[in-house]
């Protein structure tokens, strides 16, 4: 699709009230937050559980419990109702850190009270124990694709100039550092979501936060969990619609998935908010997802659903990579968040 056409269709979509949103943006995490007058955080509880998984062989004898997924929690003190889980496909660092070493998106949730639950799905970090056997053949390369994919600017070394991440050598090696082994087929987004589906029935309620995979993912697990009450996807590669959709669109590594439309109206019972960082136009695999995305969200709104689409650069945020939270402004991008967030009730 051409740029023109991305911003044609961006415009007919629902919007945010950018306004609004920068406005209220002080009352957001103003006086309520978890945190002494040294700055730190306070928690009532933090530990963590598998969940999820199976088991291989014959119990007692010669066994292998595998292919589930593993929560890392922490509630602060005067908790709101809500609770986030944050799910990367293929890094729950990013949520912990900012790239120049800031304070982290997960630091920033716990000081406006939230619950978080930090995800590691089947087969991939904490939860690498898999039911099959697989090959690891080094991705030598990977940096470079990595500088690309995350729009850090036009080729490796060269920074747009107003990128959000930090021209520094240190930073770039942590962020390729912090990323860890994923497996992107349609088969696996659908066993590390039965995984998280079983996660969201012992935590309840939850709004999920993605990045990238992660929220493919998550509106798979929807469809299998009453408990994801909303989601937040940062930059999605992939989406499910309804079967009756046609043409079919020819299945890669995020789908799309097809389901009947009765499934899919589980989608259209929950706000969906598409979050999109800058220089989408210098990717053409990136100008494809958004485009995918607003697809979606029409396919979602017109059933009589509430997915929104925010471009951070409409909402004056210039220069935000693929993995805006972890961006040198993370504070605004936070905010945009709790607007979301309190714009849908949950507190």
């Amino acid at each position: 699709m051409h740029v023109h056409g991305i911003q044609k269709h961006a415009n007919s979509l629902r919007r945010v009230s950018v306004v609004a949103i920068l406005a209220l943006s002080a009352a957001c995490i103003g006086t309520t937050m978890p945190t002494r007058t040294d700055g730190a955080i306070t928690l009532a509880r933090q530990g963590s559980f598998e969940a999820g998984g199976t088991v291989v062989g014959r119990p007692g004898e010669a066994s292998l419990v595998c292919d589930h997924g593993h929560v890392e929690y922490q509630i602060p003190v005067s908790r709101k109702s809500t609770s986030l889980f944050l799910w990367h496909s293929s890094s729950a660092a990013v949520w912990q850190r900012r790239w120049d070493g800031g304070e982290g998106f997960q630091a920033k949730l716990l000081r406006a009270r939230y619950p978080t639950y930090l995800w590691d799905g089947p087969r991939v970090g904490r939860g690498n124990l898999g039911c099959e056997d697989y090959v690891y053949r080094a991705p030598i390369g990977r940096d470079e694709r990595n500088f690309a994919a995350w729009r850090l600017g036009p080729r490796p070394g060269a920074f747009y100039a107003d990128s959000q991440f930090p021209r520094d050598a240190a930073a770039i090696e942590q962020a390729n550092r912090a990323r860890y082994a994923e497996f992107d087929t349609v088969r696996n987004a659908q066993l590390e979501s039965d995984a998280a589906a079983k996660a969201m029935d012992r935590i309840g309620p939850t709004v999920v936060l993605t990045n990238s995979a992660g929220g493919f993912r998550a509106l798979l697990t929807r469809l299998k969990s009453h408990n994801v009450k909303g989601i937040v996807a940062y930059e999605s590669p992939g989406y499910v619609f309804p079967d009756t959709m046609e043409p079919k669109l020819a299945a890669g590594p995020f789908g799309p998935v097809y389901v009947p439309e009765a499934e899919f109206a589980r989608l259209t019972e929950i706000p969906i908010q598409l979050v999109w960082g800058d220089h989408l136009e210098e990717s053409e695999s990136w100008t494809a997802s958004f485009a995918l995305g607003e697809q979606f969200a029409r396919a979602v709104n017109e059933r009589g659903g509430r997915v929104e689409i925010l471009r951070l650069s409409e909402a004056g945020l210039h220069g935000n990579t693929h993995i805006p939270f972890a961006d040198m402004n993370n504070d605004q991008v936070a905010e945009l968040l709790f607007d979301w967030l309190r714009r849908n009730g949950f507190q």
